[in-house]
């Protein structure tokens, strides 16, 4: 049980690259803002080296310290229920504090989930799932905002090249995710300190992302708007558009899906003796796989409609799912999670493709905040 999971994982790698497409045009050489992308990628990608570290091995973590599986799934929920509380107002809490500041804090809030880990009390590790949906809330709700502000606002670059970093994000993001897994695997094998290990190695990670942002990274702010007001604009425009409404929907019901995967995947693949962190890295790799098609189909020969890729991805995802839930020998039940994953791969890129289209000059950013209670709970 080895051998699988690093076969797949090259396998899927050489396919990655062999399905890329090459960029469509040029990416922009102007110096200033090769230098300004720069100091936001320093800024931001150790950071989400950090977060992505923290995955392959949580569940195993905590089952170190001698929880039963509901304690488990209690933890877990700990920090989805602080992630879409505070996922409501996390927007506007970061145009009011300020977008560098809400960044570093994030940062900080995430380390001291890290170094909560270290604790065997019930408690202090359920203040540490808290604080990571805090710190994740914050993270993803600053980093975007404070780039497309300077990029566009002090900077005054085109808006044509925002898609250039983002790509380059989404690139790296794909690179990160896959090493994380190989990385957590070595740190745990290799440190006397097991499962804890990546925890701890997310730290240095983070204290180094919020030392560079605090640095180079200038403040700026959004609209002072009332919590209240905020919110009831996000839930009027959702409700005002029934397509939006119903795209949200299925959003928060598959998105719940695979939260409910990221509790169960470890106690399916753990008693086969699958190694969880090259196991992760394979399920990063299949993801990368999903999104490579998704570009290749949109852009390609076919140029096929992201509306028809949607449902495409979710039944692969229901299909591996049944898979999933029949007595299959152990390569059949990771091989379901790896079309899982790449389901995923495809499923992502084409929600994010059909919301874009459907906003239209409303407050999709409030109304995108409001799907995250069902998606939560």
């Amino acid at each position: 049980m080895f051998v699988l999971p690093c076969s797949a994982l090259a396998f899927l790698l050489l396919t990655c690259l062999a399905l890329e497409p090459p960029p469509h045009c040029p990416p922009p050489s102007n110096p200033a803002f090769r230098r300004f992308q720069r100091e936001f990628l320093l800024g931001y990608l150790p950071a989400l080296a950090a977060d992505w570290l923290q995955g392959p091995l949580l569940f195993q973590l905590l089952q170190s310290r001698g929880f039963l599986r509901s304690q488990i799934a209690a933890l877990y929920s700990c920090g989805f229920a602080s992630n879409v509380a505070f996922g409501l107002i996390s927007s506007v809490f970061v145009d009011r504090f300020g977008r560098k500041k809400s960044y570093v804090l994030s940062l900080g809030l995430c380390s001291a989930s890290c170094l909560l880990q270290l604790s065997r009390d019930f408690l202090a590790l359920a203040a540490g799932r808290v604080l990571a949906g805090l710190g994740t809330s914050l993270l993803f709700s600053a980093f975007e905002s404070w780039y497309v502000h300077e990029h566009l606002e002090r900077h005054d670059f085109p808006a044509e090249w925002i898609p250039d970093t983002f790509s380059r994000v989404a690139l790296w993001n794909s690179g990160l995710a896959v090493a994380a897994g190989l990385v957590a695997e070595l740190v745990a094998e290799g440190l006397v300190l097991g499962p804890v290990a990546p925890f701890l190695v997310s730290v240095p990670f983070l204290v180094l992302s919020g030392i560079f942002a605090g640095k180079n990274w200038d403040e700026n702010y959004g609209r002072n708007r009332p919590c209240g007001k905020a919110c009831g604009e996000g839930l009027r425009s959702l409700v005002s558009d029934p397509r939006a409404l119903l795209l949200g929907l299925v959003q928060a019901l598959v998105e719940s899906i695979l939260l409910i995967f990221a509790f169960l995947w470890t106690p399916v693949l753990e008693p086969h003796g699958i190694p969880l962190g090259i196991a992760f890295s394979g399920f990063m790799a299949a993801s990368a796989v999903g999104s490579a098609l998704f570009r290749r189909s949109v852009t390609g020969r076919f140029q096929v409609q992201p509306l028809r890729l949607l449902p495409v991805s979710v039944l692969l995802l229901a299909l591996a799912l049944l898979v999933l839930a029949l007595p299959l020998y152990p390569p059949g039940d990771f091989l379901a999670v790896l079309v899982l994953q790449l389901s995923c791969g495809i499923y992502f890129p084409a929600m994010a493709f059909l919301r874009r289209r459907l906003e239209q000059g409303g407050d999709t950013v409030g109304g995108a905040r409001w799907l995250r209670l069902p998606l939560g709970l």
